[in-house]
């Protein structure tokens, strides 16, 4: 599952230098043959200028001259170790210490590595067992060896435990003969946006620079992915771009660019935003969320407001980890966090994911036990708000090569990733995979619809608030589109939400509602939000107010809504209003009488302490002379029993 991604182009990840692992001192060679020298020295001068096929040949040629020419077998396996055909590197290797263990000792070091990468776990796992036994090596190579005796150990136990694995590929609609990788998704699992890769119009070499990376986009109607097409201008340069996490509603992307002229580092995150049909011109959001080093491969919160990203800053435990960055209500980003060392390891953090639930994360690493180089994991979030222990997705999601840029839709099903598997349409095509239980999200939905005007019907942008009413936590935050007032927000299942929809000039929507289980992309919760114009004689409910039964004490979950009210009074000092208090039927009518005006009286007395001057509000207590469904069910007196509020 080896994918060429333009984040990963700028990285140095191998870390066995050119001259570590052959050894020689002056021209004392072992090798008395002169013309095996004087081939071993071609071979380093071509390895020198990198032209491989000379230095290999001229190689070949020394050890025909002499097979047991130390060197020679050290330089043949380097060479190939430097370009990972790690199974070619093996036999050289394993002649160069057949000849004299003690000649070069890291040479056992990298011979088991070269098993492990080729995924011959017990070879490795005897040879690092048998490196930690001696000693001999240095403290860190040392910690290393044992590092991997973990993971061929859990490589050993995960291939006799296979997880239910069935790759399915989408079809020519969106993979072609070139390579696509780094998919998005949005909530709904109708829009995929993905990179593509394509060599630039007259060169075919090969070499990074004659190839162009854009974004290409699919849309799922009518029971299939529909044919891709290029996003254009002015998200798609004539750059590359990649590495992209969008938004649940389909609206906000943030993305990498390196090399350009308004970028930090090497590789930046930058941020566009669609109206309409429309991308706004992308912006770089500068320090602090982008750094001198390489920050890439984002990933978006549900509620729009935490990136997750790849970076190499100052401050990383590894050559890369992952690190969070929170945004600001103003929009500004604060100082990013590094997740620590429950998530990051000495080696490479990648590719994170944060999944709409908020609460599991999916990252690529190598410095964890896994199958091979780069793993795919996940991590949960925990009551205290830290990281649960990263668990390797096992095998066969997870082989000897590099696994990484894994998604996960809403609903949890279904991972999208990349891969040069064979069967596929090109060099890398995405795929589709159902996730076992276990390596499954918190079940999310999502609800759609349109915000408008009562009055005119028009559509309008207004901004969307998801409150957790258990404990007043802001769980998303979003907007319509200003152009369509068409919305999409991811929501939790399996708890008291209310949602605030607000617009200057306007009476906020309040809802309150749990919703249990998880719908799919072709059955949403479809809700059209009216907004009525500030006129008198209208009225709110506050659906997201509530007392303790029979009580006019204020439970802690009514805070967001009465901030809301707060708001709206505080941005419009010409608004006057009156709080009033409804019951049903049941007791009664004096009893009811003093109950709804004790609780519009709290109401009151909330918005006064909190600075509204008094003069500008009013309550009034109606017990169930105002009922606006029947009190003969449950549901009609529990719509009956309700806090509003009404313009003067």
């Amino acid at each position: 599952m080896r994918v060429c991604l333009i984040l990963l182009l700028t990285l140095f990840f191998f870390g066995m230098a050119s001259s570590e692992l052959h050894s020689q001192t002056g021209e004392e060679l072992t090798t008395g043959s002169r013309r095996a020298r004087r081939a071993y020295h071609r071979a380093e001068e071509a390895w020198r200028l990198y032209d491989q096929h000379v230095a290999v040949e001229e190689l070949n040629k020394a050890l025909a001259r002499d097979p047991d020419f130390i060197e020679a077998h050290l330089l043949l396996a380097e060479i190939y170790y430097q370009n990972e055909a790690y199974e070619l590197s093996i036999q050289p290797l394993q002649k160069a210490i057949g000849i004299n263990e003690d000649f070069f000792p890291m040479a056992g070091f990298y011979l088991g590595r070269s098993y492990f990468y080729t995924a011959r776990y017990r070879e490795a796992l005897e040879t690092f067992v048998t490196i930690v036994d001696i000693g001999r090596l240095r403290a860190r190579f040392l910690d290393e060896s044992r590092r991997y005796i973990k993971s061929c150990e859990f490589a050993l136990h995960a291939i006799q435990n296979p997880v239910p694995y069935d790759p399915q590929n989408p079809g020519p609609a969106i993979n072609s003969r070139h390579a696509e990788y780094s998919p998005a998704l949005t909530a709904d699992e109708q829009t995929l946006i993905f990179t593509r890769k394509k060599p630039l119009e007259g060169h075919w070499s090969g070499t990074p620079d004659h190839y162009h990376e854009d974004f290409y986009v699919s849309h799922f109607r009518d029971g299939s992915w529909q044919k891709a097409v290029n996003m254009g201008p002015p998200l798609n340069t004539e750059g590359n771009e990649g590495a992209q996490t969008i938004t649940a509603d389909g609206r906000h992307l943030y993305f990498t660019a390196c090399n350009r002229p308004d970028g930090i580092g090497r590789c930046d995150i930058y941020y566009a935003e669609q109206s309409g049909k429309q991308w706004t011109m992308p912006v770089n959001p500068g320090r602090p969320l982008n750094s001198t080093g390489w920050d890439s491969q984002p990933s978006v919160s549900a509620d729009g407001n935490t990136l997750y990203f790849a970076s190499s800053r100052p401050g990383s435990i590894g050559s890369t980890d992952i690190w969070k960055a929170t945004r600001e209500d103003t929009g500004s980003w604060n100082e990013p966090v590094n997740l620590g060392p429950v998530i990051n390891t000495t080696g490479r953090e990648l590719s994170p994911f944060i999944h709409p639930d908020n609460q599991t994360l999916y990252f690529a690493s190598d410095g964890h036990p896994g199958m091979g180089r780069l793993d795919v994991f996940l991590s949960r979030r925990q009551e205290d708000g830290s990281w649960g222990e990263p668990v390797n997705l096992g095998y066969p999601v997870n082989t000897h090569g590099d696994e990484f840029a894994l998604i996960v839709s809403t609903s949890g099903k279904n991972a999208w990733f990349a891969s040069d598997m064979e069967g596929g349409f090109g060099e890398s095509d995405l795929y589709v995979i159902e996730l076992y239980p276990e390596a499954r999200p918190r079940p999310v939905t999502y609800m759609k619809g349109v915000v408008y005007d009562v009055e005119t019907n028009e559509p309008l942008k207004a901004d969307f608030e998801l409150i957790n009413l258990e404990n007043g936590a802001r769980i998303t935050t979003s907007s319509s589109d200003p152009v369509n007032g068409t919305f999409l927000v991811s929501i939790p299942t399996g708890k008291d939400l209310g949602l605030h929809v607000v617009k200057n000039n306007y009476l906020f929507f309040s809802e309150y509602f749990s919703y249990g289980e998880t719908r799919t992309a072709i059955e949403p919760y479809e809700r059209d939000i009216p907004l009525q114009p500030i006129h008198e004689g209208f009225r709110v409910v506050l659906r997201n107010v509530f007392f303790d039964t029979d009580s006019y004490t204020l439970k802690p979950s009514s805070l967001p809504e009465l901030e809301r009210l707060l708001l709206l009074l505080e941005q419009n000092p010409g608004l006057n209003i009156e709080i009033s208090g409804h019951t049903d039927d049941t007791g009664s009518f004096e009893y009811n009488l003093s109950l709804s005006e004790k609780r519009a009286r709290r109401v009151y007395d909330f918005l006064v302490e909190e600075g509204i001057d008094p003069e500008r509000l009013r309550y009034a207590g109606y017990a169930d002379t105002q009922p606006v469904d029947t009190n003969q069910t449950e549901e009609g007196r529990a719509m009956n029993r309700r806090t509003e509020f009404r313009v003067l």
